[in-house]
C-alpha cells in the first residue's frame, strides 16, 4: 500500500483576483508550479499546519477564509492528500524563503506556468468559479 503525505495548500487571491503562485527550487519536481504549503505535523490542526508553512516558506501571515477542497493525487511513490484553504494576506508581503521564484497570476494567466498535477486540479476547480 502507498504511503499517504497530508499536506496543507494556500490558494492566496488578491482583491484583484489574481493568485499566488511558487515555483520548487529543488527535487524530482524543481521548476515546477505549486501552491505554497507544505506537511500536516502530528500535534497540529490543518489550519495551525497552514500558517506555520506559510511563515517558514513566505514569511507573512495569512487568514484563512475557507476550506475549498481536498485533493486526493497518487504521485508514483506517494498518495497525496491536499486540503485547499482560500486565504488572503493578513500581513506582511511575500518573501522567498524556499521556493526559487513566485509570481501573482491574473485570471487569464493561470494556465501559462506548468503546475504540478495535484495543483492543476485546484486550477481545473478555480477556473469553474
Amino acid at each position: 500500500m502507498m504511503k499517504t503525505i497530508h499536506v496543507v495548500a494556500a490558494i492566496l487571491f488578491d482583491p484583484s483576483g489574481c493568485i499566488y503562485s511558487t515555483q520548487r527550487g529543488y527535487g524530482e519536481w524543481k521548476d515546477w508550479w505549486e501552491f505554497p504549503g507544505g506537511k500536516i505535523e502530528p500535534d497540529e490542526s490543518p489550519e495551525e499546519a497552514l500558517h506555520r508553512e506559510i511563515r517558514e516558506e513566505l514569511n507573512c501571515d495569512i487568514d484563512i477564509k475557507e476550506l475549498l477542497t481536498t485533493v486526493e493525487y497518487d504521485y508514483p511513490s506517494f498518495h497525496l492528500s491536499m486540503r485547499c484553504y482560500l486565504c488572503t494576506l493578513a500581513s506582511g508581503l511575500p518573501q522567498l524563503m524556499e521556493h526559487e521564484d513566485a509570481k501573482w497570476l491574473h485570471r487569464k494567466e493561470w494556465d501559462s506556468v506548468k503546475w504540478l498535477p495535484a495543483d492543476e486540479e485546484i486550477i481545473v476547480l478555480l477556473q469553474r468559479r
